[in-house]
């Protein structure tokens, strides 16, 4: 049965996955500059709603250090899912290039740091008191709210569902749905079924 994804790790999933396959046996990176980083931000309206006008239309631009901060908070993200998901292999990608465990630590806790938060009381009529945390100054930093999403994340339940998509030529993340699911989409287990047939044959051969 598949399970809700819920929004932190939606966002530390989609974060990740801007590094991805691009179909040629090749890898591309979503953010490799400011318009990049812009078009990923307004699609993700939830990261920055502080940035939209009042009429809704966006209002968020990138600019180069944020693209910098945020390219270096994402290579963090990934060394943390590499170690999230040990004993198995990281994704392809980060296999050669991944950056030590402390400083994607340091990296996530610092980005974190730069929106100071506050506890806010809900309390709804027909539920009860919960806990949530805003801005202190009602706006917040990008890379602290993706480092916050990212954090809650690889602290809460859905980190035990996260595995590397080792199909051929994918570098995804994912998060298991069921158990027996081996990929992160069933045209990577195509993929990956016609590679293991083509090996048996050559071996027979």
């Amino acid at each position: 049965m598949r399970e809700p994804i819920g929004r932190d790790a939606r966002l530390a999933l989609d974060l990740a996955l801007t590094i991805r396959h691009d179909g040629d046996g090749g890898v591309t990176d979503d953010l490799t500059d400011p318009a990049g980083l812009t078009a990923w931000v307004r699609a993700h309206p939830e990261l920055l709603p502080a940035s939209r006008d009042r009429a809704g239309k966006e209002g968020f631009t990138a600019g180069a250090a944020q693209l910098t901060a945020v390219r270096e908070l994402r290579a963090a993200v990934r060394a943390l899912f590499a170690r999230a998901v040990r004993p198995g292999e990281p994704s392809p990608a980060d296999a050669a290039r991944l950056i030590p465990v402390s400083e994607a630590v340091r990296r996530l806790n610092e980005a974190a740091a730069r929106t100071p938060t506050v506890p806010v009381l809900d309390w709804p009529e027909d539920a009860g008191p919960a806990l949530r945390r805003q801005p202190a100054h009602g706006s917040a930093d990008l890379t602290a709210a993706l480092a916050h999403a990212a954090i809650a994340f690889l602290t809460g339940p859905d980190r035990d569902r996260l595995r590397a998509c080792h199909a051929p030529r994918c570098v995804r993340y994912f998060l298991k749905e069921h158990p027996r699911q081996e990929w992160c989409e069933p045209s990577c287990g195509n993929r990956a079924r016609v590679a293991r047939h083509h090996r048996r044959h050559r071996a027979a051969a």
